[in-house]
């Protein structure tokens, strides 16, 4: 539990009414009671204000005088980004690895652990890895030879970081992602597939999320290079050679081909994908299901997925789809016999 004086201080907001109240957890405006915290983010949820039993609301000035008697208010510039700094101080998720080095833990003799560092049950650290002060390394976890895991990052169970692969600090990734693998690197002989060797590696910056299932490629000769506070969503595809910039968001399902440059401040949608060898500007934002072909030069928004809608709808579009290039030739051919028509008729008046 939190008192909400200690709550104003710590989110810089104004606090009206008890200073001595209490909360222990955060909730959704609609369902928050006694000894939970709650927000106003949107002002179409208002109406819920007047009716909330939560302890207390997260709300901006403009909104104190909507919030229901006996309530009390925090009043913020921004609700949603004080409700997740609220949200982090009563955050009561579990480590991903109680404190020490579970006896099953099979570590290299050369492996450098920090004295309060966390490794789980059957986690495996290899030849000269470096698990930092405060890391947590959960269950069934790989680390590679030469890994760096950094301070106070959280790794879940299950999660594969291949040889030299460099994770920066406060980072958390999600079970089940593999980290540094080989990027789909092959020449062909003849018909014959033959690989070529992934030498580089993977550097993830500080404060970075990365989601369950995701996967990012070690680079085929230079790194792949996730910047600093980047989040990644579930299942995304991250192939070799990819540089992500600082702050960039991917939701999920996204599939980023090789050697694709992304900026900084970037936001991209479920299931989009992303060609290979392309750059991408800083502040662009990519719709989800999205394809991106080109590289994108200027700030904006880019959407190519086309909405669902009922099945006899799409057949009928598809049809008239099909028509196109049929269409395109018959207006070419009006336009030239428009254009020879309005020949003849500058040549008669000349005459």
């Amino acid at each position: 539990m939190i008192l909400l004086s200690v709550l104003a201080e710590k989110l810089n907001a104004e606090l009206i009414g008890d200073a001595a109240c209490g909360v222990s957890a955060v909730a959704s405006l609609e369902n928050a009671g006694a000894g939970q915290l709650s927000f106003l983010s949107n002002s179409k949820y208002r109406p819920y204000l007047a009716q909330s039993t939560a302890s207390a609301v997260l709300v901006k000035a403009d909104d104190v005088p909507f919030v229901a008697p006996g309530v009390n208010v925090l009043v913020v510039a921004d609700p949603y980004v004080a409700f997740a700094k609220a949200a982090q101080l009563l955050d009561t998720t579990p480590a991903s690895a109680q404190p020490g080095i579970h006896p099953s833990a099979v570590i290299d003799p050369s492996a450098s652990i920090a004295a309060d560092a966390a490794i789980g049950a059957k986690a495996v650290i290899s030849a000269n890895a470096v698990i930092a002060a405060g890391a947590q390394i959960g269950a069934g976890c790989f680390i590679g030879e030469g890994a760096v895991v950094g301070a106070n990052t959280k790794i879940w169970a299950n999660v594969s970081i291949y040889h030299r692969v460099s994770i920066g600090q406060r980072c958390v990734i999600q079970s089940g992602a593999v980290i540094g693998a080989d990027g789909f690197g092959f020449a062909n002989e003849r018909g014959r597939w033959l690989k070529i060797p992934q030498t580089g590696s993977v550097r993830i910056g500080d404060d970075c999320e990365i989601g369950a299932n995701t996967c990012i490629d070690r680079g085929a000769i230079e790194d792949t290079v996730i910047g600093n506070n980047v989040i990644i969503d579930n299942l995304c595809q991250i192939a070799h050679n990819v540089k992500i910039g600082d702050y960039t968001a991917m939701a999920g399902c996204t599939t980023i081909a090789g050697s694709t440059t992304i900026g900084r401040y970037c936001i991209i949608g479920g299931a989009a994908v992303i060609n290979g060898h392309i750059e991408i500007c800083d502040g662009a934002q990519i719709s989800g299901m999205a394809m991106l072909m080109k590289p994108v030069t200027e700030k904006g928004v880019y959407t190519s997925g086309l909405p669902a809608t009922t099945n006899a709808e799409w057949r009928r579009n598809t049809a008239k789809l099909r028509q196109i290039d049929q269409l395109y030739q018959r207006v070419k051919q009006l336009e030239k016999q428009l254009a020879g028509s309005s020949d003849n008729a500058t040549a008669a008046t000349e005459d």
